[in-house]
C-alpha cells in the first residue's frame, strides 16, 4: 500500500530515530493522511501506557520505614560495639541509595511529564482537526478559554512577527484541564501548553530541554506553567518564548 513506508517509520519516528529531513517530511505526511495519523496516535498512547507501567512498582514509604526502625533499633553494648561500623555503613549506602533514587526518581517524572506533552504535540499535528476554536485573532481565541479551564492568560500580538496563531483547544495534565494554543511559523507547528502550576511540580524550573526530537521551553509566571514545544529551532521556539512572556 501506499501508506506503507510511512507506517513503517512511525515507531523511529516516535523514539527519534530518524533524521532530521525524514522527520519533517513525516510530519507533512501525518498532516494530509488520516490513516497515519490515527495509526501514530495510536502507538503514542501505546508508548504512554508502557511508560506509565514502569512507574508501577516501586518502593513504598512504609518498606523504607521499616528498614529505618531496624537500622535504628537499640541493641546490647555488646552487639553495638562489634557490629557498629557495619551497620554505620549499611545505614550511609542506604542514605545514599535513597538520595540516589530521589534524583532518578525526579528526573524520570521530569522525563514523563515532558513526554506527555510531547506526546500530546504529536497528536495534535497527527489529527485531522487539531484545534477546537479556529482563529488567528487573539481576541477570540482568548475567550473561547473561558469557563473550560480554571485560570486566564494572555496572548502576545503577532503582528510584524513570522508567527501566526492558529487556534486552540482545551489539553489535559494529570486530568487537570489547560490550554494547548498552536502558532506557526515558516512550515513548523508549535504547541504551547498553560497549566497551573501546582499541577506541574515535577517540572524543573526555568529551562530549555529536549525530549524526542521536538524542543521544549518551560517558565512559570503567576501560578502558571508555560510549556513551548515544536520541531522549529531553538531560536524561533525562544523567540515566541519572549513574546509570550512580554504578553503575560
Amino acid at each position: 500500500m501506499a501508506c506503507d513506508s510511512w507506517t513503517e517509520k512511525l515507531d523511529a519516528y516516535i523514539d527519534s530515530e530518524l533524521s532530521a529531513a525524514e522527520t519533517r517530511a513525516l510530519n507533512e505526511h501525518l498532516r494530509e493522511c488520516a490513516s497515519c495519523g490515527a495509526e501514530g496516535l495510536r502507538r503514542v498512547q501505546q508508548k504512554r501506557m508502557v511508560q506509565a507501567a514502569a512507574f508501577k512498582f516501586r518502593p513504598g514509604a512504609a518498606f523504607r520505614a521499616r528498614i529505618q526502625k531496624q537500622i535504628a533499633a537499640p541493641q546490647r553494648s555488646f552487639w553495638n560495639k562489634r557490629w557498629f561500623p557495619v551497620l554505620a555503613t549499611i545505614a550511609a549506602v542506604f542514605f545514599v541509595g535513597t538520595f540516589v533514587f530521589t534524583l532518578q526518581r525526579r528526573h524520570k517524572s521530569d522525563h514523563q511529564l515532558l513526554s506527555e506533552l510531547v506526546d500530546q504535540h504529536v497528536a495534535t499535528l497527527a489529527s485531522a482537526n487539531p484545534v477546537d476554536v479556529i482563529s488567528t485573532d487573539r481576541h477570540t481565541v482568548k475567550p473561547w478559554f473561558e469557563g473550560r479551564i480554571p485560570f486566564t492568560f494572555n496572548l502576545p500580538e503577532l503582528q510584524n512577527t513570522p508567527y501566526t496563531l492558529i487556534g486552540g483547544k482545551v489539553a489535559y495534565l494529570k486530568q487537570s484541564p489547560g490550554a494547548e494554543l498552536i502558532f506557526r511559523v515558516r512550515a513548523h507547528q508549535i504547541s504551547v501548553f498553560i497549566f497551573q502550576e501546582r499541577e506541574t511540580r515535577d517540572a524543573d524550573g526555568n529551562s530549555t530541554q529536549t525530549d524526542l526530537s521536538f524542543g521544549v521551553v518551560t517558565w512559570h509566571h503567576k501560578g502558571l506553567r508555560y510549556f513551548v514545544i515544536g520541531d522549529a529551532g531553538a531560536q524561533d521556539l525562544d523567540q515566541l518564548s519572549k513574546l509570550i512572556q512580554a504578553a503575560g
